[in-house]
């Protein structure tokens, strides 16, 4: 764990801490990895509830240290929880995981939410890649967010398939997918077929699909999806057709390319970049 991402951390809360509240942290950060423990799960009996504020410079630095890697909109206590479980000492690898899973095996909701989101800077990543995928299944909706949503971990650990069961349920439960990290970078063929299939069944049933999600076809369209290109064209959905000219436009393939070039307003809007994916993220 890098020493820049700790004491960024901690500038943050102290930026939203009172003086006995940083005091109690400190204080518990000098102490037993026990106490840590301890306080990992009391910090909500000694901290604020408020959400946090993040000055522009402190998330450059997260970022830099950690791609994707944001504590906006977090609480105080999630933020708190995550900081503290970074002064663990990660030494001895037995009792440093064996701690972390204590804490995982125990939790309640709220704290397994910090413990998701701490995945980026915790020692020995693979070694959560179980527990994270886990997540993925979970039916707590903050749970499933901390993992898939604003959370780099995903993309550098897990597998083609893992991946896109996380993609696959952002989806599902109407969540934005432009909150996943690296979903440009992980886009494969297998997860525009599912989608396509997806979306039909979803057509079927009288029910829409997020605009967004085509963003993750255009670069493998084939012949099945270049018919459901024709049928976002033909939607009365303005994004279905945004998302349509976005996509083809995004194929290599020439039919795509002709498909797109019958609609020469989008084809201008697409082709100029004033309209992009960034126009379909809500």
């Amino acid at each position: 764990m890098s020493d820049i991402i700790k004491q960024n951390l901690w500038d943050i809360i102290i930026l939203n801490t009172s003086g006995p509240e940083a005091e109690w942290l400190q204080d518990r950060a000098a102490s037993s990895p026990m106490d840590l423990m301890t306080a990992f799960v009391a910090a909500p009996r000694f901290l604020s509830k408020k959400i946090i504020s993040v000055n522009p410079d402190q998330q450059f630095t997260l970022n830099a240290e950690i791609p994707g890697f944001s504590v906006e909109g977090w609480s105080l206590v999630r933020l708190a929880r995550v900081w503290l479980l970074t002064q663990l000492d990660p030494s001895d690898k037995e009792d440093y995981v064996k701690n972390i899973e204590t804490l995982f095996d125990t939790a309640e909701m709220n704290e397994l939410v910090a413990l998701y989101s701490a995945l980026p800077v915790l020692s020995y990543p693979d070694q959560w890649l179980f527990r994270a995928t886990d997540a993925v299944r979970s039916n707590m909706g903050f749970v499933f967010d901390a993992i898939a949503l604003h959370n780099p971990y995903p993309e550098k650990h897990f597998s083609e398939l893992a991946w896109n069961q996380l993609v696959l349920k952002t989806i599902f439960n109407d969540k934005p997918i432009n909150f996943i990290e690296g979903l440009d970078n992980r886009a494969n063929e297998k997860l525009a077929i599912t989608l396509s299939d997806f979306a039909h069944e979803r057509w079927a049933a009288g029910r829409s699909v997020p605009a967004q999600v085509w963003r993750l076809a255009g670069k493998f369209m084939n012949p099945t999806l270049l018919a459901d290109m024709q049928h976002l064209f033909d939607s009365e959905n303005v994004d279905d057709q945004k998302a349509a000219a976005l996509a083809c436009n995004d194929s290599s393939l020439a039919p795509a390319n002709y498909l797109l070039a019958k609609y020469i307003d989008l084809e201008k809007s697409v082709k100029s970049g004033t309209l992009t994916w960034a126009d379909l993220e809500h």
